[in-house]
């Protein structure tokens, strides 16, 4: 690794290396180190808050943690696994994957482990970064790859801190916990209450379910792969592939069809889901409760064939009266009742707004990204923020997210962050950032189109929506993102060619602030 560049010494003029800071070890951050030193660009510094790469797929390792999206699907187009066990792989699968990737690319060496970035100051034309209490150090470049579900949300419910058992969120899972006999109570309905319901309940002497939304839920066609397919990809690796585009194909024509507003595609996703629950929960009663008063695909839809079997059990309760408050016993509702447990679970999901943030990202003028987004964070294409120069981000906000592989978007935001280099590179210019005009024209065509979805029209309370409540969220189909992503129109973008310019341009942007 190089040391701080020198004050006049320009890379994209004089042929050297941007120093680059990727911030997360994750999914993302793997990639971006992978595919940048594919494309020549090798002075990379990850910066990772815990000691193990992996993000939310080292945060998580509750019972039943596994993948909706189909493992094929669900990985790197430049590293394709011929060992997937599954068709829909478990967590500790994708962390096993995600780390022998890493070894295999030689990306481990780059990654300082244990160092939370805590700051970000933009001083033109490069980024100060400081990680933990350590001293600044300077990067031409920075990539958050921080990811999106990854800062769990707990509710303030009252009285809390005074229950006498084991307390925990689903990402805080503690290790060797054995449920075994034990009554366990879980908050939250979402994919992760469904899968760790479907994983403890034959285990548990009882589980109680607190729920205050009700979930369409589509069956899980889970498949092992035996031995001698998995041999066959390793002999013909274009199988891989092939399987790759075909769930690519099929999930464009059915999920993103009906989260766009196909009525057709909608009508039958809920009339998969309606089928589902009829044939695996018996019990009227219990059916009625579990039967959403929303639209399918309003919600990421959840994809299980656990749960309604689990939940119909004689162990299992299903409470839809209103939580009034924790005690040291357990949890006691709004009808009075207290539900007496030894373990409560929070399964109340993740503050997915945050983004990079709690860091502190100062861009030009001294704006805060906090306070810029406050609470509605917004990007230009999902990756760029004006005044903000040089820095990129990665599952960023307004990106396409809910039922497809992620592993995809991040590929093609990566590809489009070395295009951008590249672009710098043949301009010789020290910084580039959106045009404040591109970025506004942008975000109004998707606040226009983001209407005509189910996740704006289907009568839901979902964490795709902004405190506004509008879906923060990309509106049309992923082909047009790859198509947006592999032919940027730089002409969005402003270029600053000296560092005397980007100082003007910081010191301009103060004046008009």
């Amino acid at each position: 690794m190089t040391g701080n560049p020198p004050i006049g010494s320009h890379w994209a003029r004089n042929g050297g290396q941007p120093r680059i800071a990727v911030i997360g070890a994750g999914m993302s951050g793997i990639g971006a180190v992978i595919k940048l030193e594919k494309a020549g660009y090798t002075d990379v510094t990850v910066f990772e808050k815990t000691g193990e790469i992996g993000g939310t797929w080292r945060e998580n390792r509750y019972p039943g943690l596994s993948c909706d999206v189909p493992s094929y699907f669900y990985q790197y187009t430049f590293a394709p696994n011929p060992d997937w066990s599954h068709r829909f792989s478990y967590g500790p699968e994708i962390q096993a994957y995600l780390k022998r990737t890493a070894e295999r690319f030689g990306v481990m060496p780059r990654i300082r482990f244990n160092a939370p970035v805590t700051e970000l100051r933009y001083e033109a034309p490069r980024w100060h970064l400081r990680a933990g209490d350590g001293e600044a150090e300077v990067f031409d470049i920075v990539i958050a790859a921080t990811g999106v579900l990854h800062h769990p949300s707990v509710p303030d419910f009252p009285g809390l801190d005074d229950f006498r058992g084991t307390a925990f969120h689903t990402a805080r899972w503690p290790e060797n916990l054995d449920l075994t006999g034990k009554k366990v109570g879980i908050i939250g309905t979402g994919s992760t209450s469904a899968q760790i319901v479907g994983a403890i309940t034959d285990q548990v002497a009882r589980v109680s379910l607190f729920q205050r939304t009700a979930q369409w839920i589509h069956p899980l066609p889970q498949k092992r792969y035996g031995e001698r397919w998995k041999g066959l990809l390793r002999r013909i690796p274009a199988l891989n592939r092939a399987a790759y585009r075909g769930v690519s194909f099929t999930i464009d024509q059915t999920f993103v069809r009906a989260t766009l507003g196909s009525p057709v595609m909608l009508r039958y996703l809920a009339w998969m889901c309606r089928r589902n629950l009829r044939r695996n929960v018996p019990d009227p009663e219990l059916r009625a409760k579990l039967t959403p008063d929303y639209r399918a695909g309003c919600k990421r839809m959840i994809f299980c064939s656990t749960f309604y079997p689990a939940i119909s059990k004689d162990n299992a309760e299903l409470v839809t009266a209103g939580i009034d408050r924790i005690e040291a016993d357990g949890v006691r509702t709004a009808d009075g009742t207290l539900h007496e447990l030894d373990v409560l679970v929070l399964a109340t999901g993740f503050k997915a707004s945050n983004f990079i943030l709690p860091t502190r990202v100062i861009g030009e003028n001294g704006v805060e990204l906090g306070s810029q987004w406050d609470g509605i964070p917004r990007a230009h294409r999902a990756t760029t923020m004006p005044g903000f120069p040089n820095f990129w981000m990665l599952e960023g906000p307004t990106g396409p997210v809910g039922n497809i592989s992620l592993f995809m978007i991040s590929e093609q935001q990566i590809d489009n962050l070395i295009l951008s280099l590249d672009e710098m590179r043949a301009r010789e210019a020290v910084a580039m950032a959106p045009r404040q005009d591109a970025f506004e024209r942008y975000n109004a065509d998707m606040a226009r189109a983001v209407r005509g979805t189910i996740w704006f029209t289907g009568g839901c309370n979902s964490w795709y929506l902004d405190r506004n409540g509008v879906p923060n969220i990309y509106p049309w189909a992923p082909r047009r993102f790859r198509r947006e992503m592999q032919n940027p129109d730089f002409s969005e973008f402003r270029f600053m060619r000296d560092e005397a310019e980007a100082i003007a341009a910081d010191r301009a942007a103060a004046v008009t602030a």
